[in-house]
């Protein structure tokens, strides 16, 4: 037989102890009324009594029983949901990088541009000291159209690396709600377990 692992040995626990509420207690008195049962000499009257209490008795272990599968699965469930949210969080980060690597390249692009539009309107000052020339004309009216075309470029550039700063904002702050709230399902659960160990010491 393989090695019995830890969940196996809570699942087996759980069984018998059921939700905290003496199903343990109960089990072993139900054995020991059935040997007192079996070994009892009294009338047929008292001992169906007492066969009709330990009926009663099994009826209610198998109940606690059947509502602490319920409970199990169900926390099975959970952490499969658990292990959802992690991945997808896992994602989303790996993602937010990937999006925070493009906006520095969009950055780095726009300071580009930047020092460029700061070149041309150099030159342009240069250009227009010497307005009497044709094709300084013609050149200077490139340069404009080419100052233009730099300067919606960056509007483009600075409007979309905006709109990722607020996503990666947003994204943050889902990632901290849910955390938080992993945290605060933990520390009840925690709290839960606290509040019923008392519970099961006193009986």
């Amino acid at each position: 037989m393989g090695a019995v692992t830890d969940d196996e040995v809570i699942r087996k626990r759980l069984l018998i102890d059921g939700d905290g509420a003496g199903d343990d207690r109960r089990i072993n008195l139900l054995l020991k009324s059935f040997t007192k049962w079996c070994n009892s000499p009294g009338s047929p009257e008292e001992g169906f009594t007492q066969y009709q209490r330990m009926l009663g008795t099994l009826a209610q272990c198998e109940f606690s029983m059947g509502k602490t599968l319920m409970v199990y699965d169900m926390n099975l469930r959970e952490m499969e949901n658990y292990e959802k949210i992690y991945s997808n969080i896992e994602q989303n980060i790996t993602s937010a990088h990937d999006k925070i690597a493009e906006c520095k390249k969009e950055i780095q692009r726009a300071k580009r541009i930047r020092k460029n539009r700061q070149e041309y309107d150099a030159l342009a000052k240069i250009i227009q000291q010497h307005p009497d020339r044709h094709e300084t004309l013609k050149q200077l009216e490139a340069l404009d159209k080419e100052l233009q075309h730099l300067s919606h470029i960056k509007e483009n550039v600075d409007a979309k690396l905006e709109l990722r700063k607020k996503q990666f904002h947003v994204l943050l702050t889902t990632i901290q709600e849910l955390q938080q709230t992993l945290e605060n399902d933990e520390k009840s659960d925690n709290d839960d377990q606290s509040q019923e160990s008392p519970a099961q010491n006193g009986e």
